[in-house]
């Protein structure tokens, strides 16, 4: 394998008032997810590499071919990309049957039509679906239609592989045993895949490497554990349900960006983010005795019911939020409006560069 394969892009497209400007390497055999909120340019990422887009500048490169590079007056249209795409709401054909819906990527490529069948019939058996050939799209369950989707996708023998929010469109339950089953295919895919999705555990199950982004630009790129681990906007914490601030450290001392102060364990200095989970946030009716050096007032803003705990939002300096149980709530009378103390342990707040 050479040290080129994989895919290799600068991705740069303005877009009236949106600008796209990305930098993405996937080696081969690996899965990288695009994960961000709406409107933050994953979606045009995936147009602008399945070629549905053209690059204002920059370029794509897959393997050793280049797929566009606008400063040398080269662009590959779509069907001529060694790329595969599974969309959300999959765009099955109805009026074909599950074979001639696989078989027609290789169709397209100019496979003929016994050859074709006999290719998308491998992959449906691969994927469990063989003794679903001869049915039509309708017939079929969410879980699925998504195979057949990811079957037609491979059935090219892609050399990158795209999926653009492949189980937004499954149920609770049916997602969680088809992300399973995508994860071992992924696993024996050799190409590179690009998955886009604003779920985190998707991100978390399906990627090797997550690239976060956020107005256009990746604001946080690492593995799943990292990124989870050490958040740097309030948007991944946000996700992965930790409370985040940025500060600069002087020995066992944080002074927050906002003005408030935090202590925390090991000593730091300079520039630094502050992690820690809503569960290391205890709440007091009263200033608790021998008062922690991290206890402040706050009142509460909002609750939410998150599985057998309750999320509470805390208003305070800084603000903060907050997992208790249902019977806390009830014993400390945590109604909106309610002004209680946080006190978070300096040993619980995970400190990192910023």
């Amino acid at each position: 394998m050479s040290s080129t394969s994989g895919l290799q892009g600068q991705l740069r497209v303005r877009r009236a008032e949106f600008t796209l400007d990305l930098v993405l390497a996937v080696p081969a055999g690996s899965v990288t997810a695009l994960l961000g909120p709406n409107g933050a340019g994953k979606t045009t990422s995936l147009s602008l590499l399945a070629g549905l887009l053209p690059l204002d500048t920059g370029r794509v490169s897959l393997d050793d071919t280049v797929l566009d590079d606008p400063g040398a007056g080269v662009f590959l249209a779509p069907e001529r990309r060694p790329v595969g795409v599974v969309f959300q709401d999959y765009l099955l054909f109805p009026h074909l049957s599950v074979l001639d819906n696989v078989a027609f990527g290789p169709r397209s490529r100019g496979a003929g039509r016994r050859a074709a069948r006999v290719i998308a019939q491998r992959w449906l058996e691969r994927l469990g679906l063989g003794e679903h050939a001869s049915a039509r799209p309708r017939r079929l369950s969410g879980g699925q239609a998504q195979r057949v989707a990811i079957a037609r996708a491979l059935a090219t023998d892609p050399r990158l592989l795209l999926l653009d929010e492949p189980l937004a469109a499954l149920d609770a339950s049916t997602r969680v045993e088809v992300r399973s089953e995508l994860r071992r295919h992924l696993r024996d895919y050799p190409g590179a895949t690009v998955l886009v999705t604003h779920d985190p555990l998707d991100a978390m199950v399906l990627a090797d490497q997550i690239v976060v982004i956020e107005g256009g630009r990746a604001v946080q790129q690492g593995s799943p554990a990292e990124v989870a681990r050490h958040p740097r906007t309030a948007y991944v914490a946000r996700l992965v349900g930790l409370n985040l601030y940025r500060g600069r450290a002087s020995g066992t001392t944080v002074e927050l960006d906002e003005g408030a102060r935090l202590a925390v364990g090991p000593a730091h200095s300079g520039p630094v983010f502050l992690a820690f989970p809503p569960s290391a946030v205890a709440l007091h009716r009263a200033r608790p005795d021998g008062s922690p050096r991290n206890c402040w007032p706050v009142t509460v803003a909002g609750l939410e019911q998150q599985g057998n705990l309750v999320r509470l939002a805390l208003a305070g300096h800084p603000a903060v939020l907050a997992d208790v149980t249902a019977a806390a709530v009830a014993a400390l009378d945590l109604v909106p409006g309610a002004k209680v103390w946080a006190a978070v342990k300096a040993t619980e707040i995970e400190v990192y560069p910023g």
